[in-house]
């Protein structure tokens, strides 16, 4: 499960009041999962520096935010998928969508499928094999699983019903735990969350954004 809620809606606030030590906070509870969240749209070569660039702008625009910690995961993803598509349409790249997003329209899962698979998605080789899914599920289920968002954060992040981004998930954890089955590498794969990573060559930490956001609340 994430971190206490209360806690990053009050580190959230105090980083909005200029404490870098809250913004470290806020970016050592968010950044795991957004990077995992990240890797699903632009493959593992690339998803440091995408989350770098999410990062910075969420630095630089957090005084514009409002809300608690869900309102807050869901404006730091949608942050990260723009910045992702930016990413993917400057390399002449499309997001390999699978099916007609029509069909989910309007068709509500059988269950939330979300509460079945909290504390699901782990190491490198399980989130490997979401990128095997389809892209709307493998977002829902990362948006969902992952970062922790409900349906309706989810699909405010991703432009659809909620009841398509239920549908995608559930498509997705059945296919998942398919693939997990097939996968012996896998073992448990779908026991915990997905670990934080050493920052690669490019990446910005937290300590980076801070200084950026402190230099760029002297600019405004």
């Amino acid at each position: 499960m994430l971190g206490d809620d209360a806690e990053l809606t009050t580190a959230v606030r105090a980083a909005q009041d200029g404490d870098e030590t809250a913004f470290r906070t806020v970016y050592r509870a968010v950044h795991p999962r957004l990077l995992g969240y990240v890797r699903t749209l632009v493959g593992d070569p690339d998803a440091e520096d995408v989350a770098s660039e999410a990062w910075l702008q969420i630095a630089r625009d957090l005084d514009r935010f409002s809300g608690d910690a869900d309102r807050f995961r869901g404006w730091a993803a949608r942050i990260a998928r723009n910045r992702a598509l930016d990413h993917i349409r400057m390399r002449g790249r499309r997001p390999a969508i699978g099916g007609d997003e029509t069909e989910l329209t309007g068709r509500a899962a059988e269950s939330d499928t979300a509460g079945e698979a909290i504390e699901a998605l782990t190491t490198d080789s399980t989130l490997s094999l979401i990128a095997r899914l389809p892209q709307d599920q493998a977002e829902a289920v990362v948006l969902r699983v992952v970062v922790g968002l409900d349906a309706k954060s989810a699909a405010e992040t991703l432009g659809k019903r909620a009841g398509a981004v239920r549908t995608a998930a559930h498509r997705g954890l059945k296919r998942l735990a398919e693939l997990l089955g097939d996968d012996p590498e896998s073992g448990s794969g779908l026991d915990a969350l997905p670990p934080q990573r050493e920052p690669r060559r490019r990446a910005v930490t937290s300590a980076t954004v801070t200084h950026t956001r402190a230099r760029t609340q002297k600019d405004m």
